[in-house]
């Protein structure tokens, strides 16, 4: 159809054009999408056996849909990429404020130009990416912001009687007829404003200040909730659940896989960081399992969430970490070092919602204690598990090689056991860090024997995780002092911290700290 030439309403006519619902056009489109194995929700990852069943379930059967999950789980992103299941174009009457469907005119306005023109009336073309509404919910939100009002300066200025139809201001949802409409965070909503919505769900009229207007409104709702909010905030009202046929559950990642792809598909990083910063596999994942420790932690609120938001904020953040230690030494290539896990903290604390326990523990320590668990989840998939190292007693006398066949940790804690300690800064140049790792006797040995094909840089990686997990499973000692981590053996360290001094503030002395 050329729509170029269809500019009245009988050359839309002659044209042989046949009006469709929203929900019928949306049904037809999707059918074409499933038939053709087109996933019509794009970007979406992890959904694909669960939420995008559902949903394609719900539009094929014309429902209106509330997405009910926590934050961060795309219920807004769904709602936004149905758009791409109507049609390019829809004709509209002229100057029409609710989109009138110029064969189907609801209003007066276009019931009226109709009369006065007939096959004359102008008609204009609506693209899809103009048929979306989205309101997010909030407690001053009025009947009349989403449904109208009579507005007496337009009265006036027609001089019409309040009487008069044509003295209505539409709302956000009749301006949306057409379309897809969403409210977002739907529990927020009052809960006679919620009534409000009753008749346009199910009978399709709505009432203005005395004006009960018989509108077949020609919407598809989406509604948003977190379940939170049925308990915090506010509640659904039963009978307004009751008019919305499909309720479909999201959910977080369930993989550590699939939670690697949203991260690397939303993070913004930018190409001059990709070129100077090399982004290891391993902090990746450390950085995705800092979500999914949360998400079980006993000190974060569960019924808050934890949203992909905070792994891609600090994704972002451990890259700017690296970036900026390369800038300070005038380094023009860096990589990410465990030690860069320190900047993500302000992107967890900003993130996640503490109980009260995890309050008095305060949201420092909660996320120093989230990175190092993190780092305990993730180290037995690299190296031998040190909880099964530490069940095993040795027996008898054997060799130097038996007893690290044993423990493969075995000359690493003992050089720590020797009063050895090592000094590892966040900002340290990469050189100075790669000397350092290497004064531990039999570390550089270990991580080789495992990965014997990896390069300077990635071993040197691989070793300072070794520490972080020989800490993270109480083997060696580990202590953070203002962008210094230190290393020492543990029975030591435990040994040294009933003898240190204390200032009358109750920190260490500047000589304990040496």
């Amino acid at each position: 159809m050329n729509i170029e030439k269809i500019t009245t309403l009988g050359a839309l006519k002659a044209s042989g054009y046949k009006p469709l619902s929203v929900k019928e056009e949306i049904r037809k489109n999707l059918i074409a999408r499933i038939k053709s194995r087109e996933n019509p929700f794009t970007g979406i990852m992890g959904y694909e056996d669960t939420v995008i069943p559902d949903t394609e379930r719900a539009l094929l059967s014309r429902h209106n849909i509330l997405y009910l999950g926590l934050r961060g789980q795309a219920k807004t992103r769904m709602a936004r990429q149905m758009v791409e299941l109507l049609d390019e174009y829809v004709p509209v009457v002229a100057g029409s404020e609710i989109n009138d469907d110029p064969l189907k005119p609801l209003s007066k306005y276009a019931r009226d130009l109709i009369a006065l023109h007939g096959d004359e009336t102008p008609v204009t073309w609506w693209h899809r990416s103009e048929r979306y509404g989205e309101k997010l919910a909030t407690p001053d939100v009025s009947v009349a912001d989403l449904i109208g009002d009579v507005d007496p300066i337009k009265a006036a200025n027609l001089r019409l009687s309040f009487a008069d139809e044509e003295v209505i201001h539409y709302g956000i949802i009749p301006r949306s007829n057409r379309g897809i409409f969403v409210i977002n965070e739907l529990p927020d909503l009052q809960a006679r404003i919620q009534v409000s919505l009753f008749n346009i769900l199910q009978e399709g009229d709505i009432q203005i200040r005395g004006f009960k207007l018989r509108m077949p409104l020609d919407i598809q709702f989406v509604f948003t909730a977190n379940p939170e909010d049925y308990t915090n905030r506010g509640s659904i009202v039963t009978p307004l659940k009751d008019r919305i046929e499909s309720q479909i559950l999201t959910h977080y990642p369930k993989s550590l896989d699939t939670a690697l792809l949203i991260t690397e598909q939303e993070a913004d990083i930018l190409p001059e960081q990709e070129e100077a910063i090399a982004i290891s596999d391993l902090i990746k994942r450390l950085i995705e399992q800092v979500a999914f420790e949360a998400r079980n932690n006993e000190y974060v609120d569960k019924k808050s969430g934890v949203s992909a938001r905070l792994t891609i904020a600090a994704f972002e953040n451990a890259v700017s970490s690296a970036e900026r230690r390369a800038i300070i030494h005038n380094e023009s290539k860096s990589q990410i070092w465990l030690s860069d896990l320190v900047g993500i903290i302000p992107a967890i604390t900003g993130k996640i919602e503490l109980v009260y326990e995890g309050e008095q523990e305060g949201p420092y320590q909660v996320a120093v204690n989230l990175v190092d668990r993190a780092i305990r989840s993730q180290f037995v998939s690299y190296f031998p598990d040190p909880d099964k190292v530490k069940k095993k007693k040795p027996t008898g006398k054997k060799s130097q090689e038996a007893r690290a066949e044993e423990n493969p940790y075995r000359s690493i804690i003992a050089w720590f056991d020797n009063g050895n300690h090592i000094d590892l800064l966040v900002d340290m140049k990469d050189a100075d860090k790669i000397a350092a790792l290497y004064q531990v006797d039999g570390l550089y040995a270990f991580v080789k024997k495992s990965y014997p094909h990896a390069n300077e840089k990635e071993a040197a990686l691989l070793m300072e995780f070794v520490l972080h997990g020989l800490s993270a499973y109480s083997m060696i000692s580990k202590k953070m002092i203002d962008g210094r981590i230190q290393f020492k053996d543990l029975i030591g360290s435990m040994m040294n911290l009933g003898q240190m001094n204390f200032d009358e503030e109750g920190d260490l002395t500047e000589e304990d700290l040496n």
